[in-house]
């Protein structure tokens, strides 16, 4: 007869020893330790965690008062303004679940984002207004609008029922905001970027948003106090879910609705900027600025960046330039960074060019997510760990996403056998770090966000003069990557390179367009599949001139 565990009997989960993660807590925290700390920087405009965290409670009561609770969407259209990074508490305070939507996006797909995610109520910028109106008029169930109308904002109508001050002077500032009862609940829905057909909506939890959080300020040394601006869109993967982490550490947060390199400048040289995280393009920003844009500061600045692995050079010049930079990786369904390319003290008696090198890979697992490996996809076995053999990167933890929401096919697919597949394919250095190789599915990541090659091929192929067409990444200094375009004309055709660019802005997102377009036969293989690996070589050889 089996021995009954003596650690199981009689100790058991209690109100006074086990209490649900959720990174709520945080803002809770900080209001009550730093109530005076400046939380919010936003043009003249100065908030700290006391003002802060009553706002959140203000929303979350307004939003109760409307019928807002458990299973409902509240989404929220707009740039790195404080009302986003309110929302990013006030929303689940009240039980919902936050949808940042891409300001990127065009109208259909953010009004099947608005459908799909049934979302009760819409929080607009008055600068994006015409977007968001364009895109209320196409969809079913059309939610309850509010608008924020920023002294920084630039044009713009009133479309909403209310302003977004005045719907929060409806809210308590003292509301007993709810606990999740369990730390699986959803606390937000992210849409991918659509690179097979529509977005797919990944449901985060709140067990994941609180380790994400802590995993941030762990893997890059936060410390309390930091001062961060805001370069990374808040809608994108919450951002990287920093809004909870910087609450963990009693942050500053300097919101930036436009991102140049003389905001970035100004913001280290008049706020203290310590911190701030971005796509490779961000980086360009600041190495190709102006002499005008530039100012002077005295202290190291720490970079964090993601999206196609950085140039070795770019690296480097950040060095100089008197920033730190630190590489991650992650996907939209492991809440922002999952992989740091976590640096090594020994590391730093090699040349800069070796250390650039070194920190374009993309690492090892962040403290939250507990298995990372490079698989076979076929065989679910790992790749020796060679820098060789290339294989599907793969992740396993607490970090990674409820599932797709409403696609419980596409969410068994992903999770197959035990791992999130990531889609990405590279190998296993001889350390233990990852390295991306390619990116399966023909995904261009350009400037942070993710582009279908099969969304613009589905475009051009609708144009009356094209025949055949094929879109690739072409490597770009300031993107990272940009689509290049492949198109075989009908014969007789007089189509321009302009058309198709022209045809292209009507019917897609403009992030999304080709850049380059080169006419010409496309080359196939035997069975008439067009070879891409070709292509990207040419394309490729445009970057080099040749």
């Amino acid at each position: 007869m089996a021995t009954a565990n003596p650690y199981e009997l009689h100790l058991e989960r209690t109100l006074a020893n086990f209490t649900a993660l959720t990174p709520l807590s945080f803002i809770e925290r900080a209001a009550h330790v730093y109530p005076d700390q400046c939380a919010v920087i936003h043009g003249e405009l100065r908030r700290s965690w006391r003002e802060t965290y009553a706002r959140c409670r203000r929303l979350a009561s307004a939003l109760n008062k409307r019928g807002i609770g458990p299973g409902d969407t509240v989404a929220i259209l707009a740039p790195n303004v404080p009302a986003i990074l309110e929302a990013s508490f006030g929303v689940p305070m009240a039980g919902a679940v936050l949808n940042t939507l891409n300001t990127r996006l065009d109208a259909g797909l953010i009004a099947f984002c608005l459908d799909h995610g049934e979302a009760k109520v819409l929080i607009t910028d008055i600068e994006l207004s015409a977007t968001a109106k364009a895109a209320l008029a196409k969809t079913s169930h059309p939610p309850l609008v509010i608008d924020i109308t920023d002294a920084l904002a630039s044009g713009g109508d009133l479309i909403g029922e209310m302003t977004y001050e005045a719907f929060l002077q409806t809210g308590d500032p003292e509301f007993e905001w709810r606990w999740p009862e369990d730390e699986w609940e959803a606390i937000s829905l992210n849409y991918t970027s659509g690179t097979t057909g529509n977005p797919k909506g990944v449901v985060y939890h709140h067990r994941g948003a609180y380790l994400n959080a802590l995993s941030n300020a762990v893997g890059w040394n936060l410390g309390h106090h930091p001062v961060y601006l805001w370069t990374l869109p808040m809608f994108h993967c919450n951002g990287w879910c920093f809004p909870w982490t910087l609450a963990a550490v009693a942050g500053t947060s300097v919101c930036a609705r436009r991102v140049d390199a003389a905001t970035i400048f100004n913001a280290i040289a008049d706020h203290g900027v310590t911190h701030f995280c971005g796509a490779p393009i961000v980086l360009g920003f600041i190495l190709n600025a102006a002499p005008e844009a530039k100012r002077s500061f005295g202290h190291t600045v720490e970079v964090m960046t993601a999206a196609a692995p950085p140039p070795a050079a770019v690296l480097e010049g950040m060095q100089r330039a008197g920033f730190k930079t630190t590489h991650v990786y992650g996907l939209t369904e492991t809440y922002g960074p999952a992989v740091i390319c976590a640096w090594k003290p020994e590391w730093n008696a090699l040349p800069s060019q070796e250390q650039a090198i070194i920190k374009a890979r993309q690492g090892v697992r962040y403290h939250a997510l507990e298995g990372l490996t490079v698989m076979d996809p076929g065989t679910m076995q790992p790749v020796p760990a060679d820098g060789e053999t290339m294989g599907e990167v793969m992740l396993r933890g607490n970090i990674l996403m409820k599932g797709y929401l409403k696609n419980p096919e596409a969410t068994q697919e992903a999770f197959a056998g035990g791992w999130f597949h990531s889609g990405d394919l590279g190998v296993l250095e001889p350390d233990g770090y990852i390295r991306l190789k390619d990116r399966s599915k023909d995904i261009i990541i350009s400037g942070g966000e993710n582009i279908s090659s099969i969304e613009i091929e589905d475009t051009l192929y609708r144009h009356p003069d094209v025949l055949e067409a094929a879109v690739v990444a072409r490597p770009d200094e300031t993107w990272g990557e940009t689509p290049c375009a492949f198109v075989l004309l009908k014969a007789g055709s007089q189509t321009a390179e302009e058309d198709i660019m022209a045809f292209c802005k009507d019917n897609l997102a403009r992030f999304k367009c080709p850049k380059t377009i080169v006419f010409g036969d496309l080359p196939k293989t035997s069975t008439g599949k067009i070879q891409k690996f070709k292509l990207r070589e040419r394309a490729a050889n445009l970057m080099m001139g040749s």
